[in-house]
C-alpha cells in the first residue's frame, strides 16, 4: 500500500495592487518633495534642465526635475496617463487648458474661450490630474532655480508636443519614452 500523497494548500495568487490614483501620486510627489535627502541629490545646471528617475509608487514613473531660471516645457499632455506634480524648491507656474482634446485625428485646432487655466506653485504645492491633461511648466524667476518632483501612471506611453498661437493649438511632436529617458 502506497503512503496518500501530499496535499498542499491551494495556491493564492499574490495580491494585487491597484493602481495609484491621482491623489496618490500627488502624495508621493509632496512627500518626496519635502525630503531635503533626495531633493539635494539634484545637481542642477545653470542652462538646462535635469533629471533623475525616482522610484515612483505603485509602478508609476517618477522624475525629480531641476528648472534654471526662465526655463519650461513648452504645451504638452501625457496621453493616457495621470500624474502629479510638487514644487520642492522655487516657484513654477502651470498653464493648462480645462479642455479635453481628441487624442488623435487632429493637427490643428481653435480652443474656445475661457478654457486658459493658470496656477502658481510654491514649494510645497502640488497638483493632481487625469488622462490627456494639456498644460505648459515654467519657473518664471528671473535668477532662481526651482526643484520639483512628477509622478505618472501608466508609466508615460508617449508625450505629445503642442504650439500655440492665440486660440489655435498645433500637434507639432510625438515623443516615445527613448526620446527622454
Amino acid at each position: 500500500m502506497s503512503a496518500p500523497a501530499p496535499t498542499h494548500a491551494p495556491a493564492t495568487a499574490p495580491a494585487r495592487t491597484a493602481a495609484p490614483t491621482a491623489a496618490e501620486l500627488l502624495a508621493f510627489a509632496l512627500r518626496t518633495a519635502a525630503d531635503p535627502a533626495v531633493v539635494d541629490s539634484l545637481p542642477l545646471d545653470p542652462q538646462g534642465r535635469t533629471w533623475i528617475r525616482l522610484d515612483g509608487p505603485g509602478g508609476s514613473e517618477a522624475w525629480l526635475i531641476g528648472w534654471p531660471p526662465g526655463t519650461g516645457t513648452g504645451w504638452h499632455d501625457h496621453a493616457e496617463s495621470r500624474g502629479a506634480f510638487a514644487t520642492a524648491r522655487g516657484r513654477l507656474t502651470e498653464r493648462s487648458l480645462a479642455v479635453r482634446l481628441p487624442s488623435e485625428g487632429w493637427q490643428s485646432l481653435e480652443l474656445a474661450p475661457g478654457v486658459d487655466r493658470s496656477r502658481t506653485l510654491a514649494a510645497g504645492a502640488g497638483r493632481g490630474f487625469g488622462e490627456h491633461h494639456v498644460h505648459e511648466v515654467l519657473n518664471e524667476s528671473p535668477d532662481g532655480h526651482a526643484i520639483s518632483v512628477h509622478a505618472y501612471y501608466p508609466p508615460l506611453p508617449l508625450i505629445r508636443r503642442y504650439g500655440r498661437s492665440g486660440p489655435v493649438l498645433t500637434l507639432e511632436q510625438v515623443e516615445r519614452p527613448a526620446d527622454w529617458q
